[in-house]
């Protein structure tokens, strides 16, 4: 018996919508990876990128638990000598959700081609309207 392997033409890529109102980031972000990998398939393959579309809802109403929002910053550096920059998540989460999200499954993803074309399937909102209703998304329950 020989084992299957999919491949890239055969792949049927389901739209999903995780709502992230009320939830912990860290949760919903780490659906939503296993998602895009595809790892929710019974035909998942490491080496084959056979995920689907998310789209998060109402970024801007997840929670972070603890003292995450004054304690835990992201750290950048432009390019110059002497700039390393530092947001707290307590103003990356009032100014910009989306980009938190971003940022943690983009973390969560492998760090090769596979991980990058994953993170093109990903769409983030702050507020509970999107403009994917023509795909026909479903409602991801976790």
């Amino acid at each position: 018996m020989s084992s299957y392997i999919p491949k890239v033409e055969s792949i049927d890529r389901k739209w999903y919508i995780l709502d992230a109102a009320g939830k912990p980031l860290g949760r919903v972000a780490a659906k939503a990876a296993s998602i895009l990998r595809g790892k929710h398939k019974p035909t998942f393959m490491p080496h084959v990128d056979c995920g689907d579309h998310v789209i998060i809802l109402n970024a801007d109403k997840a929670v972070l638990t603890g003292r995450k929002l004054e304690k835990k910053s992201r750290y950048y550096h432009t390019g110059w000598i002497g700039h390393l920059k530092e947001i707290k998540y307590k103003d990356l989460m009032k100014n910009d959700p989306e980009k938190a999200f971003t940022l943690a499954i983009k973390g969560m993803l492998p760090s090769n081609t596979i991980g990058a074309n994953s993170m093109t399937r990903l769409r983030v909102y702050a507020g509970a309207e999107h403009p994917h209703a023509a795909q026909k998304p479903e409602v991801c329950e976790f």
